[in-house]
This record gives structure tokens, C-alpha cells and sequence, in this order.
């Protein structure tokens, strides 16, 4: 994996800028990665997240850290090139644990094989969405169907030319126990009803995936789309929330490195005042510190992905809203710091810091933000304390 990231994606991120610019589309499908996935298949460096041998390679989550932290290195294609973006890869786990014969036939194989992408729509506009049972969005059932209707943005991948499909949360019974209330359901991303209405920009940046605003008229679902039956939706989110926060934080820490590598060489190589800015006792401080941080972020990454091997997600909880917390603002101060030393540069498209730190910002909201994650883990260091109430 480091050989191909580093000898054959990274040098082709200049052939994916100039493919992307020559397109005029800012969800351009790029030949450069069609190129890299057959190298990647050839490789075997395919499927690497899935844990079951039938559709990946079966490896641990522990197994897998490493490997998706040196595809953080070049988040904009490798990734993707070894099949391992998100959120196809929370998609495949969810239709594989939750999905019928027929949507592991129409939807799981050809996303294993990389010949489709997929996106997931939970977020709305209207309602705070950090709490999933807030959800509005209405699945009515009429006769054998559900008719949706509602509106969600933030659903990534959705203008991607290649996604074809949608695993959709929603409400089917209001009046149902809080966490009952909500089902999940595949949905074609072409079906009668459904509307994108825009891509959502992401710090002014259009990533090539889209974020997109879609909103749900009348659109009918078959039961048979239904993921696990009715009610199981807040059970499915949290069955594939788990595996994905993690694997966002495994990959910025691969993202940190980098930018820690040419914070390094740009220190080492930029001549101000008579002498290398790496000559600079803050400048040593700051790439000391990243060091440390880095380290730091990578053993409760660690440890989080042995925990959810040994005792499993639930168990690993704690660990896992920890390591989502610290992973993207570990990595965020080191970028931060690399675009300092790079001047007025780091902030300019000719080096790839400016959308890092536009990424992992935005990865302090993604999948739930820090502050849901620090009720979590101060919940369960409270849990002792709790007297009993009379």
C-alpha cells in the first residue's frame, strides 16, 4: 500500500488536477481513477474495510488502520482507488448485514466491484441532526409501499456520476418509542420523486462527490426495500456509524504525516532573513509537537480499532467518540501549522493543505460533531457517580 500511494497515486494527483480542469465539471468521473482502481484490483489492495472474507479481505479493524491511514495520504484518490471511500464503504457493511438477496445481487456486488457508488441520506436541513431521532422525514406505508417524503442535504457521493442507489432514513411510526420510530430503505437514485436540487459547497470548495440537497416527493418504496423492517433504522445508524467514524480518523492521521512531511521539507528548503526557517526554535517546536500529537492520535486510533476487535463496537464505544474527537483536531493543528510555514502558498491550490484543512474541518461534523462525542464519553465516566434515584 505505502508503495502504491506513494510511487503511483500521489504522482498522479497532478493528472487528476489537470483532468478535472480540462472537464469544466466539478463532479467529473476523471479517467486517472478508473486507472488507479485496476491497478489497485491487480494489487489486491481492494475492499481492505470489509471484515467478512465472502466480499473483502477479512481483515480486523486493527488489520485495516495502517492501511487506510496511508490512503489518508492522498484522500482525494486513494481512497477511492482501493475501493475503501466513504460512504460506500458504511453502505456495503449496512447491505451486507441488513440487505435481502436481491439488494446484494443489484446493489452490494456491483459496489464491491467498484462499477457503482452509493450515498447515504439521513441529514436534514429543518432539525438539528446530531440526535438522529429527530429526523422528519415521513415513510408512510400504503398497502405493500411506503410513499417518502422530505427533504435532506449533506447526503455526500449523491453527485458523483457514478451513484446509482440511496440508503434513506426516515420516520414510519411517530408514535413508536423514541428509538423505534425510524426505518432505512434502499432507494435508486433515479427513482420517480427524487429531486437534487444542489450540491452543497464545502468551504467554497464543490468536492467531486457532491454533497447534495435532495428533497422526496411521493416517492414509493417497496417493503421489500425496507433494511431489517420497520423500526430498525436507529439500529442500522448506529451499526454503521461505528466503523465509519473510525475509519475517517485512521485516514487523517495519514493526512497529518503528510503535511508533517512537507512542513518538514518546505522548513528545511525556504530561506528567510540568511538561514532555513527550520533553523527557527518555534518552527522545531511546531514539528515536535505534530510528532507527539501524531503518535498520540495514532495509539487511541489503535486502540480503538483492538477494542472493537475484542469486545466489539458497543464495548468500544467510549474509545471510538474519543479518537473522533482527537483524530481531526490532531490533524487540524498540524496542517495548520504546515500552512503557516508554507506562507501564503499553504493556502493556495498549488499544494494539496488548504482543502486538507477544509476536509478535516468539516470532519469535526461528520458523522455526529465533537460535542456529541464528549457527551458520550462524559456519560459513561459520570455512569459511577449516578446515585441511584429514590
Amino acid at each position: 500500500m505505502t508503495a502504491f500511494v506513494s510511487d503511483e497515486v500521489i504522482p498522479a494527483e497532478p493528472v487528476y488536477a489537470e483532468q478535472m480542469a480540462a472537464s469544466g465539471d466539478p463532479h467529473f468521473h476523471p479517467p486517472i481513477v478508473e486507472d488507479l482502481k485496476r491497478r489497485a484490483r491487480d494489487l489486491g489492495l481492494w475492499n481492505l474495510f470489509h471484515p467478512n472474507p465472502e466480499y473483502g479481505a477479512g481483515l480486523t479493524n486493527s488489520d485495516y488502520a495502517p492501511l487506510a491511514e496511508i490512503t489518508g495520504r492522498s484522500a482525494l484518490l486513494a481512497p477511492e482507488a482501493t475501493n475503501c471511500a466513504a460512504p460506500d464503504t458504511g453502505n456495503m457493511e449496512v447491505l451486507t448485514l441488513f440487505g435481502t438477496e436481491e439488494h446484494k445481487q443489484r446493489w452490494l456486488r456491483p459496489l464491491l466491484d467498484g462499477e457503482i457508488r452509493s450515498a447515504f441520506a439521513m441529514t436534514e436541513p429543518a432539525v438539528a441532526s446530531s440526535d438522529a431521532t429527530n429526523i422528519e422525514m415521513r415513510m408512510t406505508p400504503d398497502g405493500d409501499d411506503w410513499i417518502l417524503n422530505g427533504r435532506k442535504w449533506w447526503t455526500s457521493n449523491a453527485l458523483h456520476p457514478l451513484c446509482r442507489v440511496l440508503i434513506v432514513m426516515g420516520k414510519t411510526d411517530p408514535d413508536a418509542a423514541t428509538h423505534l420510530q425510524q426505518s432505512m430503505m434502499v432507494v435508486p437514485i433515479d427513482a420517480p420523486g427524487v429531486t437534487i436540487v444542489r450540491g452543497l459547497p464545502v468551504f467554497g470548495y464543490q468536492d467531486r462527490e457532491g454533497h447534495a440537497e435532495i428533497v422526496f416527493e411521493d416517492v414509493r418504496v417497496p417493503g421489500s426495500d425496507v433494511l431489517a423492517g420497520p423500526g430498525a433504522g436507529f439500529m442500522i445508524a448506529q451499526a454503521r456509524l461505528g466503523p465509519g467514524r473510525i475509519h475517517h480518523c485512521m485516514r487523517a492521521i495519514g493526512m497529518a504525516e503528510r503535511a508533517l512531511e512537507l512542513m518538514c521539507e518546505r522548513a528545511s528548503t525556504r530561506i528567510a532573513f540568511g538561514k532555513p526557517i527550520a533553523a527557527n526554535a518555534n518552527i522545531q517546536d511546531w514539528i515536535a509537537e505534530s510528532r507527539i500529537d501524531i503518535e498520540m492520535a495514532r495509539l487511541l486510533t489503535l486502540k480503538a480499532a483492538w477494542m472493537m476487535d475484542t469486545v466489539g463496537n458497543r464495548e468500544a464505544r467510549t474509545e471510538i467518540a474519543a479518537i473522533k474527537v482527537a483524530a481531526p483536531n490532531v490533524a487540524l493543528k498540524v496542517v495548520d501549522r504546515a500552512i503557516q510555514v508554507f506562507g501564503g502558498a499553504g493556502v493556495s491550490d498549488d499544494y494539496p493543505l488548504a482543502m486538507m484543512y477544509a476536509h478535516l474541518r468539516t470532519l469535526r461534523l461528520a458523522d455526529g460533531p465533537d460535542e456529541v462525542h464528549k457527551r458520550t464519553i462524559a456519560r459513561a465516566e459520570l455512569r459511577p457517580y449516578r446515585q441511584e434515584r429514590k
